[in-house]
């Protein structure tokens, strides 16, 4: 700002030493001689207006006209000037606004620094049970002074949920949680030669990803899951593994009865 001020103070103060130095040869002119240049100029003037649609001034070209404009007299001013009345007003506010040197201050609060920001996403994921409440409260035991609302906005942006539903179980935190003592079964199917198709059961032990194939036949009917089920369950006794959940999907091969052998050994069928 203070180098940009002297800037144009130098280049005001070297155009006014050059129009006085042509006042000077002016004055050795005739009257006559003169006011000819004077109309020639005008009318030079009212040309370039009507070919440019807005000029373009330099402060130091609004300074001088400011200070021409409190020289002549209104009806000077109107007839020479081609801006209002009210633009040399304006900039002469404008002027007067950049003299202060004083700091502006940005509108609104100031921004949360990023080590703040991080501190709060933290606390948040290693707290699931705590709100944006309690976490303030933590801060400001830290000597951290932010406000509620603020805590709040930095875990919406983080895509952090509110504390009760952080406090719910998803499916698949369930899942790694209990992959241990998880089954899960489904058929495939398989096409021979002759296009005979064969159904084959298979069992997966999620935490090991172990597949145990139950068995094949072209005919899945209620007893032969079942027994299918029956067998699986001995050679779990005989390896001591108990489950227990299993999953399943839909398929109508799997029946009540197939079902039944699971729950009766206290194995929940997903």
């Amino acid at each position: 700002m203070t180098g940009r001020r002297q800037g144009v103070v130098l280049s005001f103060l070297y155009w006014s030493l050059r129009r006085l130095l042509e006042f000077v040869v002016l004055r050795c002119r005739c009257e006559r001689e003169k006011e000819i240049e004077i109309l020639l100029l005008r009318h030079q003037l009212r040309v370039l207006e009507r070919q440019v649609a807005r000029p373009r001034l330099t402060p130091a070209d609004r300074a001088l006209l400011a200070a021409f404009s409190g020289v002549l007299s209104r009806h000077a001013r109107q007839r020479s000037f081609f801006v209002t009345p009210a633009t040399l007003f304006r900039w002469h506010r404008e002027l007067v606004a950049r003299s202060w040197t004083y700091p502006h201050r940005v509108p609104g609060r100031p921004p949360t620094s990023g080590r703040v920001r991080e501190l709060v996403v933290r606390l948040a994921r290693e707290n699931p049970s705590w709100g944006y409440r309690r976490i303030q409260g933590e801060l400001v035991g830290l000597g951290v002074t932010l406000a509620a609302s603020t805590v709040s906005m930095i875990l919406r942006e983080a895509g952090i949920e509110s504390a009760p539903r952080r406090l719910e179980l998803r499916w698949s935190e369930f899942l790694r949680a209990q992959a241990a003592s998880m089954l899960e079964c489904d058929f495939l199917t398989v096409h021979t030669l002759f296009l005979k198709r064969f159904y084959v059961l298979f069992f997966i032990e999620l935490a090991t990803r172990r597949v145990r194939l139950a068995g094949i036949t072209a005919n899945p009917d209620d007893r032969w899951v079942a027994q299918q089920a029956r067998n699986l369950l001995m050679q779990l006794d005989d390896e001591n593994a108990r489950p227990r959940f299993l999953i399943r999907d839909r398929d109508s091969k799997f029946t009540r009865e197939f079902d039944e052998v699971f729950r009766s050994e206290g194995i929940r069928v997903i």
